[in-house]
């Protein structure tokens, strides 16, 4: 059963929801600046603005009601009929395809944003088995629900996974898949990366604060000097392990991080069978577990070149675009030159709005 309720986040507060709904969004009052100068966010991200109104799925999954947030964002332009859904990485949202969603609607797409369960604006629930082929499904009946027969899936990070996974399920409902700086390109756990279980991750991510998380994303995300413009997304993620919800997120976070580490879709990119594209920043190095590895197996993890070339020559007719200067999140650090390829590779003749590289 899928109910759609199409209202932005910030209005809800005074909207008749059910129960389970008002539950979700409830959180204590925090101060919008405290002493530290990180904000405190609820386990649903609440007093976070996205750049579009919010709306809301809402379904059963596993005996549970939850949410998943999104956004559907018309053409700003002539339509072309064809719509693009953006997959968000691990330590990303639906927000930070930002660029990215401004870009697709000047040029005539419609562009669905969603949260996936147990991320950001989405629900956090509690004894939820989280699989790749479970967000997979999650995100086709959300497609259901909005009458998208086909779609271009563009995924970043652990998106990049999880596209992947829709792709090798729901082949007849993929138009084109687009793959940005994924991870699982290789497989950890063969390449000797010990399995951690639920309960240390947990424990890690409890640790979580704006240092560790802009430390993480200094040493692997960007390439050249930190710009004032990446705050804004460590602030929202320390924002959520910062605020009243904070063990419901790190719990949900360490779930995904096994799922991840579990799951590998590296093994059948040879079944792929839709057209795929690979937009690779070189200067990535993400390897999840890396720390866990020894350091003889550490260093040889996150090779992005060889990473991307190798993929590229698995995945049947694959095209491969690399940035020979950008990292993990190239959509995020030169936004102009990234959609310029990312509009190219899709076939459009519109360019994009004019954006400055943030370098």
């Amino acid at each position: 059963m899928s109910i759609r309720l199409r209202l932005p986040v910030r209005c809800l507060a005074g909207a008749a929801l059910p129960a389970f709904a008002l539950a979700a969004f409830a959180a204590p009052d925090t101060p919008a600046a405290p002493a530290d100068g990180v904000p405190r966010y609820g386990a649903r991200l609440e007093r976070f603005d996205y750049p579009h109104p919010v709306q809301l799925h809402a379904f059963e999954s596993q005996g549970q009601r939850l949410e998943m947030a999104y956004l559907d964002v018309a053409p700003a332009g002539p339509a072309n009929g064809r719509t693009a859904v953006l997959l968000h990485g691990k330590n990303f949202c639906a927000a930070t395809w930002e660029d990215t969603i401004a870009a697709l609607a000047d040029a005539g797409w419609r562009v669905i944003a969603p949260d996936q369960v147990g991320f950001c604006k989405s629900s956090k629930p509690e004894g939820y088995q989280f699989s790749l082929d479970q967000l997979a499904w999650n995100t086709h009946a959300l497609l259901d629900a909005l009458d998208v027969e086909r779609a271009t899936l563009i995924g970043h990070s652990m998106g990049s996974m999880l596209a992947a996974r829709f792709a090798l399920n729901h082949a007849d409902r993929v138009e084109q898949l687009v793959l940005v700086n994924p991870i699982g390109l290789e497989d950890w756990r063969a390449k000797g990366v010990p399995y951690a279980p639920i309960d240390a991750l947990y424990a890690n991510e409890l640790k979580t604060d704006y240092a560790r998380i802009k430390a993480y994303q200094q040493k692997h995300y960007y390439r050249g000097p930190w710009q004032p413009g990446y705050d804004r997304w460590v602030r929202m993620l320390a924002g959520m392990y910062a605020g009243p919800g904070a063990r419901r997120v790190a719990y949900n976070q360490a779930q995904t991080s096994e799922m991840i580490h579990t799951q590998p879709v590296v093994h059948e990119f040879d079944r792929l069978t839709v057209p795929t594209v690979l937009l690779i920043g070189q200067h990535d190095t993400t390897a999840p577990g890396a720390n866990r590895a020894p350091p003889e197996v550490a260093k040889t993890l996150g090779d992005y070149p060889a990473l991307g070339r190798a993929t590229a020559a698995r995945i049947p007719g694959a095209k491969l675009v690399e940035f020979d200067d950008l990292g993990h999140a190239p959509h995020i650090e030169a936004p102009a030159r990234f959609h310029a390829a990312l509009l190219h590779a899709l076939g459009s003749d519109v360019r994009p709005p004019a954006a400055p590289d943030r370098k």
